[in-house]
């Protein structure tokens, strides 16, 4: 899997081609599947630029991305800073009217479980979130399955993220879901490079890093694609 990480928590301020309308975000979509992506990974947001779960607001995107690119998986993010009580962003999945594809929760938050069980009941394939080895332990723990690993190497340094990247996958087993490798900011190409060397699922966007391999701005996610792209055919 390919796929493309639009916005996350980014700002305008960060980047002015970050997409933050559901059209911008349909439109995107349509750029980067044009360019090679097989899903796409949303942080919708509301009338004011901020990020939620509701019902209303997670329909927008979603509908608009399938009313634009057809066929084309899209996941949401259940992050606890969107709505940092679980209970609520347990009700918000269970309110759902258009259902996403996939939705990652971060497993080492605050009722990750019930939030992945709330999913997982609604037939929405659970991405599992795993920053640390605690996460991957908590993860094991869960009493509902995955549908995919999210191996995320935060840190700001490349050969420490690269390193957590090794300790992380070495805790996986053979008959475990598949595992999505991707870094953040500085570390994002390097561990995108190691991916692809090991064959893996990853990601790249805005959400990850504004910066081409080079040090020089990204024009904007198809930018972005275009050269993770490359770097996988070659």
């Amino acid at each position: 899997m390919w796929k493309a990480s639009l916005n996350g928590t980014r700002s305008r301020a960060e980047h002015p081609a970050v997409p933050l309308t559901a059209a911008e975000l349909a439109a995107d979509a349509v750029r980067c599947a044009a360019r090679g992506v097989t899903a796409v990974h949303v942080h919708p947001r509301d009338a004011d630029g901020v990020e939620s779960l509701t019902p209303p607001v997670i329909a927008g995107a979603v509908t608009a991305i399938r009313a634009a690119r057809p066929g084309l998986p899209v996941g949401v993010s259940t992050g606890a800073w969107i709505a940092p009580a679980p209970a609520d962003r347990v009700a918000a999945v269970r309110a759902w009217s258009v259902l996403p594809d996939f939705a990652s929760v971060n497993a080492h938050e605050d009722g990750a479980e019930a939030v992945a069980v709330a999913l997982h009941e609604r037939g929405v394939l659970v991405e599992a979130g795993l920053w640390t080895v605690d996460a991957v332990r908590a993860w094991r723990r869960w009493r509902v399955p995955a549908g995919r690993l999210l191996v995320e190497c935060l840190a700001d340094d490349p050969a420490r993220a690269l390193a957590d990247a090794a300790d992380l996958l070495a805790t996986l087993a053979p008959g475990d879901p598949p595992a999505l490798l991707h870094g953040e900011g500085v570390a994002t190409w390097p561990v995108l490079a190691e991916a692809v060397r090991q064959g893996l699922d990853t990601r790249i966007g805005l959400e990850d890093t504004l910066h081409l391999p080079d040090g020089s701005p990204a024009p904007d996610n198809a930018a972005l694609v275009t050269c993770a792209r490359a770097w996988g055919a070659g």
